[in-house]
């Protein structure tokens, strides 16, 4: 009697309660023993695994089915677990699939054959796959990348990317930035630097981001280069609904009826429908100091205010859950001014009126007292000092003074025989 080697096989019911999918797949089965109907079952593993990359962050698994797998009326599938960078387990009828996912510090994933016959499913060995990290020195990497987008205007969308050097990476090293959105690729074309030249900032003023759509994958990757080093790559993915900004709401109209502020604008620009966004309303009293931040669900606000009191108010926009994930809050709008601080106002017309009955009244009594020459008797003239020193010689000296000219003042009488000569002759 000629004996073969049968392995011990495990094969549960998929309808079974207790029946989980770990349990499903850790199914081994390598030969059955014969059964009454005599038939044996070989679950084997795929053939030529490979691992390649076809884009930027982007992986193409891909095998055969083993030639030799005896099918046998059952159909076939396969597990596919990626182990690295971030775990994940799908199962696919497919012989291969892509995955997009960061490739700087490497990429490992395994594949197995699983064969369902009935209400049995029965796997196979794994085969696994392996890429390496990206190379580079250690610490020469970016950090700290921060991404944001924005619709514009004309209905595209911008990007802009913010990141700090490596702690490693030399002084001379150069960045560049390269963003791929489904099948397009392209490099960042205005950069901002540091003080020591280095890129650290990446403006899109467009790109082929389509902001209608929901959950697609933004890839950016950076590189660099360096005489003193080599600069190792880094890639990260972003969700382009987790890091859109919403523009600040447009168009808006405040006024006020009676004690009631009435606030009304238009959505912000976006192709999203106006259901699509809530709104925080930043109220002011500039009186008392008090602030109040309110969620709107629509583009109109009706709130009672303080009819004395002046107030400030801003607006601005988010997605809600109903439409997409939350990014962003847009800037807060311009600040608006509405209302009256009665108080403050009575103060100021007090003030204005006490300065011009002031004002006033000091011109009339100037007015009266100019009438009444009330001044000059206030304060009356300074005299003039009479002259307390006499002079010696009054007459001589004026005798002197005009002897010499033509027609002679006598003031004194000259002693007989003496004439004018002499007596300047006397006098110096």
């Amino acid at each position: 009697m000629v004996t073969r080697p049968v392995c011990c096989c495990l094969a549960v019911p998929l309808h079974h309660p207790k029946m989980t999918r770990g349990m499903g797949l850790f199914l081994l089965l390598l030969w059955a023993a014969d059964t009454p109907q005599g038939a044996a079952v070989q679950v084997l593993p795929p053939v030529n695994f490979t691992l390649t990359v076809s884009a930027l962050a982007q992986v193409l698994l891909h095998w055969e089915p083993n030639p030799a797998q005896e099918q046998s009326n059952s159909t076939i599938r396969y597990d596919v677990e990626i182990l690295s960078p971030v775990p994940e387990e799908y199962d696919t009828k497919r012989t291969q699939s892509v995955r997009t996912v960061a490739l700087h510090d490497g990429f490992s994933a395994r594949v197995r054959t699983l064969l369902l016959q009935g209400h049995l499913q029965m796997g196979s060995a794994w085969v696994q796959g392996h890429l390496p990290p990206l190379p580079g020195a250690a610490g020469t990497s970016v950090t700290n990348l921060s991404c944001v987008t924005r619709v514009t205007s004309a209905g595209s969308a911008s990007l802009r990317c913010t990141w700090l050097p490596g702690q490693g990476a030399p002084e001379d090293t150069e960045y560049f930035l390269f963003y791929r959105y489904e099948a397009h690729t392209e490099e960042c074309p205005t950069y901002s630097r540091d003080r020591w030249n280095r890129n650290i900032e990446c403006r899109f003023s467009r790109t082929w981001i389509k902001p209608g759509e929901i959950d697609n994958l933004i890839v950016i990757h950076i590189n660099g280069s360096s005489k003193r080093a080599a600069i190792k790559p880094f890639q990260q993915l972003f969700n382009q609904n987790a890091i859109e900004k919403v523009n600040i709401p447009r168009n808006i109209s405040v006024s006020l009826q009676q004690n009631d502020l009435l606030a009304v604008w238009e959505k912000p620009i976006s192709p999203f429908h106006e259901e699509c966004f809530e709104y925080e309303f930043y109220l002011t009293n500039m009186r008392s100091g008090n602030k109040q931040i309110l969620k709107i669900p629509s583009s109109s606000f009706r709130v009672r205010l303080d009819g004395s009191s002046r107030y400030s108010l801003r607006i601005r926009a988010s997605h809600n859950h109903l439409c997409r994930a939350r990014g962003f809050w847009s800037d807060w709008s311009e600040i608006i001014h509405v209302g009256q601080n009665k108080l403050e106002n009575s103060t100021a017309w007090i003030l204005t009126l006490l300065c011009v009955s002031t004002s006033c009244s000091f011109l009339l009594v100037a007015i009266i007292c100019k009438i009444n020459h009330v001044w000059s008797k206030l304060f009356p003239p300074i005299p003039t000092p009479s002259n307390k020193f006499r002079d010696p010689f009054p007459v001589d000296y004026e005798r002197a003074r005009t002897c010499g000219s033509s027609t002679e003042t006598e003031v004194g009488r000259l002693p007989q025989g003496l004439s004018c000569s002499v007596l300047e002759d006397s006098v110096f």
